[in-house]
């Protein structure tokens, strides 16, 4: 498996390249933010380790970039900007794992082997409700004639309401479920993520009105009712 490491420090990046390697990782290293973008664009890698204060280009900026590109590879940031809203900024530019400085290599390790798994579970056949599908390899939403690629983390709350139409979705139980990690409750990344899906799939079609609806004061669930 290869695996990119854009990390400017030079004893963090040998110690990850050290203990990645004996894990039996095969490991490009960048220094810098564009270069990594750069190597990211080139394609070949299977897993990003991204750090956020690079030169010339920040770890936000080359995810942001690469997802905009439509580069769905998993990203796990390592940095030590672990304050809340700067891990939230990492999760909603589309990071897929964030993990805080220092750290045991063999924590890295294992957060790679839970994305990698997470990932290799996306070959079911797509979902569909009602006008609704989804991919669960491309991570492609298709809304009736519109098509959008999604980050990581809509994916996985589009997929959520999905599995249970109808079902309301506590934003509790949406930051567990998707974010697999208990944030303060009165964050607002769960209203971020959703009023991005709706922007995605909607666009100016008014024809059809978003497929998530949202329950004022409760949470989130996927529109049930058939369209006139």
């Amino acid at each position: 498996m290869k695996i990119l490491l854009i990390e400017d420090e030079t004893k963090i990046a040998e110690f990850v390249i050290k203990g990645l390697t004996q894990a039996g990782y095969e490991i490009t290293h960048a220094l810098d933010g564009e270069g990594g973008l750069s190597l990211i664009r080139e394609g070949g890698h299977e897993l990003v380790v991204l750090d956020v204060m690079l030169p010339k280009l920040s770890g936000f900026d080359v995810l942001r970039l690469m997802r905009e590109d439509g580069n769905q590879t998993p990203v796990i940031i390592l940095s030590a900007k672990v304050d809340l809203p700067d891990r939230l900024m990492g999760f909603e530019v589309g990071a897929d794992d964030y993990l805080p400085k220092p750290f045991f290599v063999e924590e890295l390790v294992a957060r790679i082997r839970a994305v990698m798994s997470r990932k290799g579970t996306e070959t079911n056949p797509p979902m569909s409700f009602n006008g609704l599908s989804l991919d669960l390899v491309d991570r492609k939403a298709q809304w009736h004639e519109v098509s959008a690629v999604l980050s990581q983390r809509e994916f996985s709350l589009l997929a959520l309401l999905m599995r249970s139409p109808g079902h309301i979705y506590s934003r509790q139980q949406i930051l567990r479920h998707v974010w697999e990690i208990n944030f303060d409750p009165e964050t607002n990344v769960v209203d971020v993520c959703v009023r991005r899906i709706k922007s995605k799939l909607v666009r100016n079609n008014s024809d059809h009105p978003s497929p998530i609806e949202s329950v004022r004061g409760v949470g989130y669930r996927l529109r049930v009712e058939n369209e006139a």
